[in-house]
């Protein structure tokens, strides 16, 4: 699953604790879902939809949907 989670937090000038603290995660879980090491649920993807104000497949793309597109 590909993500844009990284590029969101730079446009915001987030850091990834400050994000991870507006998501309710470690530090750690971030850079792992930033890397593409781990999968967030669908409660935290529709938390980060919502921080976001993006709809969840705006973030978050399976690698089928984006060949596709």
């Amino acid at each position: 699953m590909k993500n844009r989670l990284k590029v969101l937090r730079a446009e915001r000038d987030w850091t990834q604790a400050q994000l991870a603290s507006a998501l309710e995660v470690s530090r750690q879980t971030i850079n792992a879902i930033e890397k593409g090491k781990f999968y967030p649920s669908l409660p935290l993807a529709f938390k980060a939809a919502r921080l976001f104000n993006l709809a969840i497949e705006d973030i978050f793309q399976d690698e089928v949907t984006m060949v596709k597109s």
